[in-house]
């Protein structure tokens, strides 16, 4: 009931102003001390995937935290890891506002940010920082004035940068918002990204001694074919883990609805059905030797547990944090310990 009171004032504001609003009263509701009055405690449910230990299997996806800003606070609410980003090599500011959009009707957002960060340097300092203890995600991607041919050497840059200080690193090739950005999910070019940042994990790896696991975040717009032809060079490539997914280009469900034609990426309820079915695609071709994360429409701790029934070993929410509060993470982590 509190949250919900909390949420329609804030949704009087406009989206990304009332996100940085909402962000902001965590961190003071934390620096006060005032958290285990607000979240209830975090569900103990201890799992290991990609080698590490997770507090529980609900985590926050990249997008909120951009520059790792909020992580102690965040931590708070009861997620059992937290991945920040997307973060570039050097700081851009993104795309012309406004650029997110609440559809409230269909439990929806759209956002067009186009990878909005202060650069990987900015992010690195509020890392160390930091005093969270649990399981961090760093989620990279290229700049805007990077030409896609170039892209490597900006993923490498980011991949190098912040290796010491993330416990996974995810490579973004799936965002709609960056021009020619979910080209890199295909052929050749996906396959001498990740050749080349494997690469370097093995080399950081020698010289740092720390594994630090490379995941790769896909969209939820795939065809069968395509699902098979980037399953085929996950396992090629052998990376880590595979998130899926990333928002949708599609207006399924929203098209009739205010802002649901606005140009960007679709998250929340409407890219449930397709993220599903991709994660269990996933699963089927990967018969475990690929982990999966899956994050896109779960708004409830039923869409949780699906996505775990779907072949998820670990699930992300962002759209539901926002519409539904910090008692979904708390509600989902129990309902998959229960399942």
């Amino acid at each position: 009931m509190l949250y919900k009171l909390i949420r329609n004032i804030l949704f009087m504001f406009d989206a990304e102003t009332s996100h940085n609003m909402a962000l902001k009263s965590l961190n003071i509701v934390y620096k006060l001390g005032f958290s285990k009055l607000f979240f209830k405690k975090m569900v103990h449910d201890p799992v290991t995937v990609m080698g590490l230990t997770f507090y529980n299997r609900v985590g926050l996806a990249a997008g909120l935290d951009k520059n790792a800003t909020y992580i102690d606070a965040l931590s708070a609410t009861g997620f059992g890891f937290i991945e920040v980003g997307t973060v570039t090599p050097k700081g851009q500011p993104g795309n012309d506002k406004p650029r997110l959009f609440r559809i409230p009707q269909a439990n929806a957002i759209i956002n067009r940010m186009g990878f909005n960060n202060n650069g990987v340097e900015d992010l690195i300092k509020a890392v160390k920082n930091s005093k969270y203890t649990g399981q961090l995600g760093i989620n990279i991607g290229k700049n805007i004035f990077t030409p896609v041919e170039n892209a490597v050497d900006d993923y490498l840059y980011c991949f190098e940068h912040v290796y010491a200080y993330a416990d996974y690193i995810t490579v973004n090739i799936s965002s709609p918002n960056t021009p020619g950005l979910r080209s890199l999910q295909h052929g050749e070019a996906l396959v001498s990204l990740l050749s080349a940042l494997k690469g370097k994990q093995s080399a950081l790896n020698t010289s740092q001694n720390k594994y630090v696991p490379l995941a790769v975040k896909i969209a939820p717009d795939l065809t069968s074919e395509e699902i098979v032809e980037l399953s085929e060079t996950f396992l090629k490539t052998e990376v880590d883990c595979v998130i899926a997914t990333n928002t949708t280009s599609s207006r399924e469900g929203v098209e009739n609805l205010q802002h649901g034609n606005e140009q960007g990426g679709l998250s929340g309820a409407p890219v449930k059905k397709s993220s599903t079915h991709v994660v269990k695609e996933f699963s089927r071709l990967f018969d475990g030797k690929i982990p999966l994360i899956a994050v896109g429409g779960i708004m409830s701790p039923q869409d949780a547990v699906e996505k775990i029934e779907a072949g998820a070993d670990l699930v992300q929410i962002y759209s539901g944090f926002i519409y539904e509060g910090p008692d979904l993470i708390y509600s989902c982590a129990k309902a998959i310990s229960e399942r």
